[in-house]
């Protein structure tokens, strides 16, 4: 019977607050004004009952009168601190405080009011008796209907633990309290000053006993409020949750933070630049101004991944003007807009977006030439591997010949400098695509060698972490639908650095040259991609599947190397190197063709590229770049297409005329 009508009371008051939450907001205020009325009322004569043991007063004119002035009173300073403004399932700290300063200031009134309307029969000591009935009545409820809130939210949302308790933890915490989404069940920190102290109810615990605290409390995420730590902290701690059943989450990094380009409780997923820990590569200003403060600077292939990257950063050193060249009408279009806004800032910088192609040989002197351009940044290029080896004759016609004509113009103009970006893939290439850049690569050499007005130089870097068809959104994208994550080889590794830092080291080099110079990044250690996607998917929370882990989330399929792509990369040609001004920069010290012999391998390459002629192409390659001579298959589709084709017309010729011969 007990247990039926406790049932019947807890339905009761679900539907209730159920109901109560629906209502419009003034009715809501209203309702709670009139409630906290009675619980004056009701405070007035619980008080009262308790000093004298019973009802032991007689109610007259005076004694009623403070009753309702007191009421009145009361609820003029409630509206006036604003107590309904807070919404009840949210209050918070400053609300506790705003309803402790309006139960004090009317226990003040009842006192003042006792004695103006000389109440006779109301105990002296009414008002601080009355003050904690108040206070328990109006306060209490709030407190348990917030507690009712979340505990139901509890039942709903994911339990996370803050690693860090220091003020970015602090401000997540609060920004979470008021989400639907998680509820924080415990800050992790190591610092033992922080250790078992509670925060706004949360308590602290050191890092050792996380793994107990998640089979527990059934914690799904841990979310790292550690935006200032540097990257080796950072790569220490997701080491230790590396393994655990928990999805490793992030807040933005102190400078988004600084900066305003995100707020603390933007919960991201782990970035690879804190997988890997290393420190960035630390820009030199003055080197980066050198080349482009006060200047007309041109980039090509302006929309692209590092195209983009480097017109942020070139805005940032205030040219005189900055051209934009992209044969993309579409990534045009968008690198144009975000810069416009910041041009809105730095107004005195003349930004200018056209549209047109590297492989466009007049439209390039003409821009060159009608613009005065002084400063070059060339990343139009084709990177992707495997699509260029599907399209060889427009892969090495947009990487060689739209190098050649883009330094053709520059010369013609007297550009002061000329940089192009290029790939560790240069570096003994087993595929078109790499095979492409060094050609360019030595284009420049040759051409510097001539000791012209233009300063040529090359910068050589790995993967850029955020560059489009980068393998880290890949395996986010399959962790995220069950996999399985593609690896193309067990051993396969690459080297990686950030989208800024490759675009700083572009920047700095175009200082740092003085003519024909190969720069690269001292990129610290390569990555094995296999050990990337297994972190990956441990630190969402998942387990790998495979023969010994058959239970596992997510299996990873190994689906072999794509066409000519390689196992590992390098970022040297030979063995020497040397330092330049930035310690995190050396300058390759490698072999270039003069202009007289390169230049017949590029009328060459001219005439395969036009001809769509793959074998010619292949063979100049392989003539000319060192290390290409493992080049396997021939892959270009509208190549193929044309041997199928002549080889049906020369198969239906002999059918029909079978007696002529190969003829």
């Amino acid at each position: 019977m007990v247990a039926r009508l406790y049932e019947y009371i807890r339905e009761t008051l679900k539907v209730s607050y159920e109901k109560g939450i629906e209502l419009p907001r003034n009715i809501k205020q209203a309702l709670l004004l009139c409630m906290d009325m009675v619980f004056v009322t009701i405070a007035i004569s619980a008080g009262i009952l308790a000093r004298y043991g019973g009802w032991h007063i007689t109610v007259g004119v005076a004694e009623l009168t403070c009753l309702l002035l007191t009421i009145l009173v009361t609820s003029i300073i409630f509206l006036r601190l604003g107590l309904y403004r807070a919404v009840v399932r949210f209050m918070g700290q400053q609300a506790i405080w705003a309803i402790i300063r309006g139960v004090s200031y009317s226990a003040i009134a009842l006192a003042c009011l006792i004695f103006l309307t000389q109440a006779a029969h109301v105990p002296r000591s009414l008002p601080f008796i009355y003050w904690c009935f108040a206070l328990l009545l109006i306060g209490g409820t709030r407190l348990a209907a917030r507690a009712y809130y979340q505990h139901r939210l509890s039942l709903s949302c994911e339990k996370v633990v803050i690693y860090g308790a220091g003020a970015s933890g602090r401000q997540l915490l609060t920004a979470l309290m008021h989400s639907t989404d998680y509820q924080p069940v415990f800050f992790v920190d190591d610092n033992p000053a922080l250790q078992r102290n509670v925060i706004n109810g949360i308590q602290v615990v050191a890092p050792e006993v996380l793994p107990n605290i998640i089979t527990e409390h059934d914690i799904t995420q841990v979310l790292l409020a550690l935006p200032s730590a540097k990257p080796e902290r950072r790569k220490t701690i997701i080491n230790s949750l590396v393994g655990l059943p928990v999805y490793v989450r992030t807040v933005p990094t102190f400078s988004d933070l600084v900066q305003h380009k995100a707020d603390v409780d933007q919960i991201q997923d782990i970035q690879l630049e804190d997988l890997l820990g290393r420190n960035p590569v630390p820009p030199y200003p003055e080197l980066i101004d050198r080349c482009i403060t006060g200047k007309t600077i041109m980039v090509t292939g302006a929309g692209g991944s590092i195209g983009a990257e480097l017109c942020r950063q070139i805005m940032q050193s205030n040219p005189k003007e900055l051209i934009l060249l992209d044969n993309s009408e579409f990534a045009l279009y968008n690198i144009e807009r975000e810069l416009s806004e910041i041009k809105g800032i730095e107004n005195n910088i003349k930004l200018v977006a056209l549209l047109g192609s590297v492989q466009d040989e007049n439209r390039l002197k003409h821009i060159f030439k009608a613009f005065s351009v002084e400063t070059v940044y060339h990343a139009a290029a084709y990177k992707h591997v495997p699509l260029v080896e599907y399209n060889i004759a427009e892969g090495v016609r947009n990487n060689v010949m739209g190098t050649w004509y883009a330094a053709q113009a520059a010369i013609t103009a007297g550009v002061e400098t000329f940089v192009l970006v290029s790939t560790d893939k240069a570096v003994r290439p087993t595929n078109i695509m790499g095979a492409s850049k060094r050609f360019a690569e030595m284009l420049l050499q040759s051409l510097s060698a001539e000791a012209g007005v233009t300063r040529f130089c090359m910068v050589r870097f790995g993967n850029v972490l955020g560059s489009s068809g980068s393998v880290v959104p890949l395996f986010r994208e399959q962790i995220n639908s069950g996999g399985p994550v593609t690896v193309t080889h067990p051993e396969v590794t690459r080297y990686f650095m950030t989208i800024t830092e490759a675009a700083q080291l572009v920047l700095q080099a175009s200082a740092l040259g003085q003519g024909g110079d190969v720069f690269l990044l001292d990129m610290g250690q390569p990555v094995r991609i296999l050990d990337l996607a297994k972190r990956m998917i441990r630190l969402s929370g998942l387990e790998v599947r495979d023969d010994t882990h058959l239970e596992g989330d997510i299996a990873i399929q190994f689906i072999g190397l794509r066409p000519a792509e390689k196992l590992y990369e390098e970022l040297l040609v030979g063995d020497n190197a040397s330092g330049t001004g930035h310690p995190m920069i050396m300058r390759a010290e490698e072999e270039a063709m003069n202009l007289v012999k390169i230049s017949e391998f590029l009328e060459r390459l001219d005439k395969g590229t036009q001809g769509m002629d793959c074998d010619l192409i292949k063979a100049v390659l392989i003539e000319s770049v060192s290390g290409f001579e493992e080049h396997q298959g021939m892959h270009d589709f509208v190549w193929l297409k044309q041997q199928e084709v002549t080889d049906q017309l020369s198969s239906n010729v002999r059918t029909l005329f079978p007696d002529q011969g190969t003829e």
